[in-house]
């Protein structure tokens, strides 16, 4: 059984007023995911109103998510300093008004500028959010329940969002994409000073300018550069180095940013969270779980275009159980972990998670049914979804109240970090797999310039197997069999860094004299 209150008078549970305060919470929750996704397929009739660059396109998909994550660690100080109710209220506020403002765009300028702006208001939200979850919900498996609910949220927003975009684009102009984030807000601006308490305790300290300036810099930088280096492997560029220096560039700042945090009396992140090694060990289990799970789910998504040769809403289709099953694995965890510690919970998601990944390797091979390929990636949805939930909630409960804020912030930094890095080291091994098995499997005759193509990327591959007549077959097959042994060798990665995760969890959190429970 679950020892952690054991001897001490059980917290008060919550009432009425603070679940309908989470319901109340889904809504940013929900809002902030769909935009991360929703341009998906609103791009094209976008780009034919306003007419962007290439540049111009990648950045209005993409702007919104780097400046959130490079304003995370600021915002989550700033809700401890002011309190996090206040602001997400300011935060509520202006992305409705910068939705309004990105939906009546004029240019791709006006409509990056705006995307931006929003990126900055949706990062006050998410550490405002979870810090609001432990004033909420002072009993742990209420808590965590909720949390997994908010975990849940995200992942179908993130899910629905291209879909949501494709079914408004059949009725509406692209700008509604944007606008449906309004009435949301809206509501939370109403509602919110009535259902969601303050947080009393607090940080009154000034804000070091200095250490916002590193911060956003540095974490710009790495997701930047990381996101480059997949977008210049899947395209098949080959010229990696600058975003390499830009990745390493970024990381010295962080540095710099660190060591100057030990040097304030009040620091925007006060490093001496991570002197506990709970928290240290989930921060590093989210870091390293998102590098492999994420580097995994993307190769799949790739694999099921280029070689299961669906469209993108038919593929984002097929990873729908994957998406089900992640949430079931974060629903099911909390009342497992009232009779079971949680930290050894989480070893076995992150066990089932490994074991899913490892499975996939195995059947990533040439010929493979889908729906197996299906049924492990879903396992190591539910293996992470399990894990990760119990993982935040140990970050946020054990934090010093006054820091809460804070600690959200560095939780929510780690998943993006780790997904982001996934997803750029997924693609380059993916690649560099890909034409080393090429190299073994292409036909032996066919013209320097279709050889050189299709060892370039996926995509050129298949474009220039299209364009051949006799040969055609053949090095199709050449190609998607490279492309399965690409991702087989990443899930193996995958596979081994969950094991590690586990280990670590094990070591720490249930071998450990503290533990969780």
């Amino acid at each position: 059984m679950n020892t952690e209150a054991h001897g001490a008078a059980a917290p008060a549970r919550a009432t009425r007023r603070e679940w309908a305060g989470l319901a109340l919470l889904v809504l940013p929750m929900l809002v902030l995911s769909i935009d991360l996704t929703v341009l998906f397929f609103a791009m094209p009739r976008l780009s034919l109103d306003l007419q962007p660059t290439a540049s111009e396109s990648l950045w209005i998909v993409h702007v919104y998510g780097f400046l959130i994550a490079g304003f995370l660690v600021t915002m989550g100080r700033l809700g401890d300093r002011f309190g996090p109710r206040r602001l997400m209220m300011i935060g509520s506020v202006a992305f409705a008004v910068l939705s309004v403002v990105a939906a009546f765009s004029t240019s791709a300028t006006m409509l990056i500028i705006a995307r931006a702006a929003l990126g900055v208001a949706g990062a006050t939200l998410m550490p405002s959010l979870f810090s609001l979850l432990r004033s909420m919900f002072r009993d742990d498996t209420q808590r965590r329940f909720a949390i997994a609910i908010l975990f849940s949220t995200f992942s179908v927003g993130g899910a629905v969002g291209p879909l949501l975009g494709g079914a408004l684009l059949e009725v509406f102009w692209w700008g509604s994409v944007f606008l449906i984030n309004v009435p949301p807000m809206v509501a939370l601006v109403i509602a919110g000073p009535k259902l969601l308490p303050e947080r009393r305790e607090g940080d009154s300290a000034r804000i070091d300018l200095a250490s916002v300036a590193l911060s956003v810099t540095g974490m710009l930088a790495v997701v930047y550069g990381l996101q480059e280096l997949t977008a210049g492997q899947e395209a098949g560029d080959g010229d990696v180095w600058p975003y390499v220096a830009v990745v390493a560039a970024g990381l010295v700042v962080l540095v710099f940013f660190a060591r100057r945090q030990r040097r304030l009396s009040h620091p925007l992140f006060d490093l001496a969270l991570l002197t506990d090694r709970r928290m240290a060990v989930a921060l590093g289990t989210l870091l390293v779980t998102g590098i492999g799970v994420a580097g995994i789910f993307y190769l799949f998504t790739q694999y099921l275009q280029w070689v299961a040769a669906l469209s993108p809403l038919e593929a984002g289709l097929w990873t729908l159980p994957y998406i089900g099953l992640n949430i079931l694995g974060a629903m099911v965890a909390p009342p497992v972990s009232a009779r079971i510690r949680p930290a050894i919970v989480m070893v076995a998601g992150l066990a089932v998670a490994a074991v899913g990944a490892a499975g996939f390797a195995v059947l990533s091979g040439d010929g493979v049914a889908l729906w197996l390929l299906v049924a492990a990636i879903s396992v190591i949805g539910l293996g992470q979804g399990a894990a990760v939930g119990l993982m935040s909630d140990l970050i946020i409960s054990h934090a010093p109240a006054d820091k809460t804020g804070s600690a959200a912030a560095a939780q929510e930094v780690g998943g993006e970090l780790g997904t982001a890095a996934g997803i750029a080291v997924g693609g380059a091994v993916g690649v560099v797999a890909y034409r080393e098995a090429l190299a073994d499997t292409m036909p032996a005759d066919l013209p320097e310039p279709v050889t050189a193509a299709a060892r370039s990327s996926v995509h050129e591959g298949v474009t220039a197997a299209d364009a051949l007549d006799r040969d055609a077959p053949a090095l199709l097959d050449a190609v998607h069999g490279a492309v399965g042994h690409g991702l087989g060798t990443y899930a193996g990665i995958g596979a081994v860094l969950l094991v590690l995760a586990a280990g670590a969890v094990a070591a720490v959190l249930v071998r450990g004299s503290e533990g969780t429970g």
